[in-house]
């Protein structure tokens, strides 16, 4: 039980699918019985009018219905009721209902029964009065200073003010610039209405002066008015508040305290009777509704606020004094008194849940019962602590991420590709460099244990691979139930992927509605990318494999290649990229090493990965356990900076094009604003080559954005051949050092951080800031040299990539010294181990400034090459051998 929490002392749920707004709950002894006591009155929008007299039920019964006293359906919706001294002839309390086109006045009377049954109550109606206009609200009050009545006030939607005088029709008048109608409410102290203006501003209004000014027969225009007879309706005083108003009241508690409540979207306003603000509230939650009371503490109102997070506040001025939950979001809420308890909150929801409640909590008479004293066996104790502290440190251990699923899912997935090529390729270009383009079929089965409901399937390949259907919207399924999906990938770009690997995720909603996710891969085969073709025994990039069993036949390795393949060597087999360049993979006779070469040095990747993939297949088919690939190096190190520096330069001639772009669209629009000018100039004169240079400058224009999207196609190709190439460098290192699962996985998260490159975070500088990191912890050169505590600057592109190579070199020489790659802050020291043939460490210097000088000197001891950057500075500092400036760019595309 909580403390802070409204408590129910009567509630009740009205009809189904009705309506209700702040207008439709008032509290009051409506059948004037004289005990004191009040009933509750809700009109709904669909007509219907209920009289409740709550009192709480036994705790042993249920809700009594005795609780309800009437219920009248009327053809029209119920828009306001209120209690008031309506009819002339008595002062007794009548209803007023509001309807949008008529004003009904009824008496309520209740029957003492004969019976077991109880009262009666009957609606008698008194008057009504048909209005001409649609009604919007309305107020009451003794206007005009009359004792012992009450008349009646209507806003319509036009903004027109309609006076009636209890059975008779007394004016009307139209509020000056209106436009939507706001709350009214009536200042008995100062007789004049308030309302809340479209112009979001506080309006108050004389009785006195709506008396006496234009009629409103018919809306008249403000020049119309001042010459018609009658004076010009002005405002007494005005407010501007700056928000939209969502209630106005006015209290008559205390004469003392008269003050004016207005409650704003995010504000509450108290005004002086002469509009002056006596105090403001700026509220942290979006209210519903208010209502302001009398105090026991002089000079200050209670105001009882409800927002829509079903919060029920009571504020003390602007002094919040209690909070307490309600169990929905109020429309109207009033103060009633009720047989056994008085001031209770009544409280009317939109959908139409009528809640009578208190603030506190009950008394609690539960008391705890004795539990038999019982010693403490300590060694069981002492053996249940060892036992937890053992699972605690195998929780600490793990590194995972996101926790394991104990349970089974409750969708599997299963994608089976096909072993041969469509017989009619699904590939949206049919050729490629003389040859045609194929695609694989795909089946995913889908199986469910429990009931799934709305499962949608999507499907994910790297660029340039595509799918025919990447998108599925799938029958909801019941337990056990099997699904196939089948859809087709091929190749859709003029450029070798740098991944054969797929993505599969379902989504769906559990039975319970708790939404999941499954997910698994799948390996296209990479028959899909290249055909078989006749080897070569020289090419330009080379890289040897070496295993520690006897050289195999590469038919056997490769199947499907050595059918079609016109070189029945088993030494040697040749793959020609549908995209790319050839390469060729040959077996030594003589020892253990298979070499792979290519005029490309990142299509060597596709064919590198199946070769390493296959022979672990091969071998686990024929039960060796012990087979081990290997690489002694040299890393090429030299060939992947290359495509670094390309991939590099795309990207600055991004930011140039960019550049120059802006520069010739602002001459463009310079050109054209005095080519305006001199049209508009009544006085014609020379336009002196002006419509010349614009037409000049809208061909630079073009031809530069056609440069940029030609760049940016280029750059998406570049990226793709650098993947390539940085999988193939952590392959090498993998195979070079003999790094572990983890091991390799981290190196791929460090060198492949990013899917694609974006304007804002490009690969070289995370790359660079991922292997400053592992430099400065895990392959750190002593645990002292460890740093303790990270930059985190932004990232920008960097000036050049000399910092990145040397960071990369560095990378590779503390790799092969032993260095281990881990995520945990112990220290990682360097073990010894034994180098492999042909390659040699870099001697590190001590003071990391020298680094770098040192690192260019000494890194051709263990990389095969180095060959001259293309990039050269000169003495002065400026850098040379590349066009570096606009005007370059700008002279060769016009």
């Amino acid at each position: 039980m909580s403390l802070f929490k409204a408590r129910d002392w009567w509630a009740s749920v009205l009809g189904e699918g009705e309506e209700f707004d702040q207008g439709c709950l008032c509290v009051g002894d409506v059948d004037n019985s004289g005990s004191g006591y009040d009933k509750i009155v809700v009109g709904s929008f669909m007509g219907m009018l209920r009289i409740f007299s709550p009192h709480p039920a036994k705790p042993e019964e249920q809700m009594e219905a005795d609780a309800q006293l009437l219920e009248v359906q009327f053809p029209d919706p119920i828009i306001q009721v209120e209690m008031g001294k309506f009819v002339s002839c008595s002062e007794l309390l009548h209803l007023a209902v509001l309807h949008p086109r008529k004003l009904s006045v009824y008496a309520v009377s209740g029957t003492a029964g004969n019976v077991e049954h109880g009262d009666q109550y009957q609606l008698r109606l008194v008057y009504e009065h048909n209005l001409q206009r649609t009604a919007c609200n309305m107020t009451y009050g003794p206007f005009g200073g009359v004792t012992g009545h009450h008349f009646i006030c209507i806003q319509s939607m036009d903004g027109m003010l309609m006076f009636f005088e209890q059975e008779t029709y007394a004016f009307g008048r139209f509020l000056p610039g209106f436009l939507l109608p706001g709350p009214l409410s009536y200042c008995i102290r100062t007789d004049s209405f308030i309302t809340v203006s479209s112009t979001r501003q506080v309006e108050c209004y004389r009785y006195e002066t709506l008396a006496v000014a234009t009629d409103a027969d018919t809306r008249q225009d403000s020049d119309q008015q001042s010459k018609s007879s009658g004076k010009r309706l002005t405002a007494d005083w005005t407010l501007v508040l700056g928000e939209e108003a969502l209630d106005v009241c006015v209290p008559h508690t205390s004469s003392a305290m008269s003050s004016i409540f207005v409650l704003g979207e995010r504000n509450l306003f108290c005004l002086k009777d002469n509009g002056q603000i006596r105090f403001m509230k700026k509220l942290e939650f979006n209210p519903s509704c208010f209502l302001p009371y009398g105090s026991v503490s002089e000079g200050s109102t209670n105001i009882l606020m409800c927002n829509h997070n079903n919060m029920l506040l009571v504020y003390q001025d602007v002094t919040l004094k209690w909070v307490a939950q309600l169990s929905c979001v109020p429309v109207a809420v009033r103060v009633a008194n009720f047989p056994e308890l008085k001031g209770l909150v009544v409280t009317l929801s939109s959908d139409g849940h009528l809640q009578c409640s208190y603030m506190g909590t009950d008394p609690s008479f539960f008391t705890a019962p004795k539990v038999d004293a019982r010693e403490v066996n300590y060694d069981e104790v002492d053996t249940e602590m060892k036992m937890l502290q053992k699972v605690i440190r195998g929780a600490t251990k793990t590194q995972d991420i996101l926790p394991r699923a104990e349970t089974e899912e409750e969708l599997t997935l299963t994608a089976i590709v096909s072993s041969n090529l469509d017989e009619v390729s699904c590939a949206v270009i049919p050729e490629m460099n003389g040859m045609p383009v194929p695609s694989v079929t795909v089946k995913v089965k889908i199986k469910s244990r429990s009931a799934v409901q709305s499962p949608k399937m999507t499907v994910c390949v790297q660029p340039p691979l595509a799918v025919t259907q990447d998108q599925f919207v799938l029958d909801s399924m019941g337990s056990g139930c099997e699904l196939v999906v089948r859809f087709s990938a091929f190749l859709n770009g003029h450029y070798p992927p740098a991944d054969l690997c797929g993505d599969i995720a379902v989504s769906y909603s559990s039975a319970t509605g708790i939404p999941r996710v499954s997910q698994c891969k799948f390996n296209l085969p990479l028959r899909l990318v290249c055909y078989p073709s006749s080897a070569i025994k020289n090419a330009k990039y080379k890289i040897t494999v070496d295993t520690n069993k006897p050289p195999v036949n590469l038919n056997e390795v490769f199947p499907d290649f050595s059918e079609k393949s016109e070189n029945n060597e088993s030494s040697a087999l040749g793959f020609q990229l549908i995209t790319g360049s050839k390469v060729i993979v040959l077996a030594s006779k003589t020892s253990q090493r298979y070499r792979i070469q290519s005029e490309s040095f990142e299509d060597i990747w596709l064919v590198a990965k199946e070769l390493v993939q296959r022979f672990d297949q091969h071998f686990a088919s024929l039960g060796v356990k012990d087979f081990r690939n290997s690489f002694t190096g040299p890393i090429p190190l030299p060939e992947y900076f290359e495509t670094v520096d390309h991939h590099f330069e795309l990207r600055v001639n991004v930011q140039k094009y960019q550049d120059l772009l802006s520069e010739r669209a602002v001459q463009f629009r310079a050109i054209q604003r005095r080519l305006l000018t001199r049209f508009k100039d009544k006085t014609p004169g020379p336009l002196q080559n002006l419509d010349t240079l614009m037409e000049g400058t809208y061909r630079q224009v073009i031809a530069l954005a056609d440069a940029a999207e030609d760049n940016r196609e280029r750059l998406i190709q570049a990226f793709t051949r650098l993947q390539s190439a940085t999988h193939l460098l952590i392959l090498l290192l993998s195979l070079w050092q003999g790094l572990g699962s983890e091991q390799t996985a981290i190196l791929e998260a460090t060198l492949l951080p990013l899917l694609q490159d974006t304007p804002q975070l490009g690969w070289e500088e995370s790359v660079d800031a991922a292997i400053s990191h592992l430099l400065k912890t895990c392959l750190s050169r002593s645990p002292k040299d460890q740093a303790i505590s990270l930059s985190t600057g932004p990232l920008t592109i960097p000036k050049d990539t000399s910092r990145l190579k040397k960071h990369i070199t560095l990378l590779c020489d503390r790799l092969g010294k032993g260095g281990r790659l881990s995520l945990t802050s112990e220290a990682n020291v360097p073990t010894t181990v034994m180098m492999p043939a042909g390659c040699e460490s870099i001697p590190e210097p001590i003071v990391e400034q020298e680094e770098e000088p040192r690192l260019q000197q000494d890194s051709a001891k263990y990389i095969k090459k180095k060959q001259p950057s293309k990039r050269i500075k000169s003495k002065s500092g400026k850098t040379c051998g590349s066009p570096s400036t606009s005007e370059s760019l700008t002279t060769a595309l016009i």
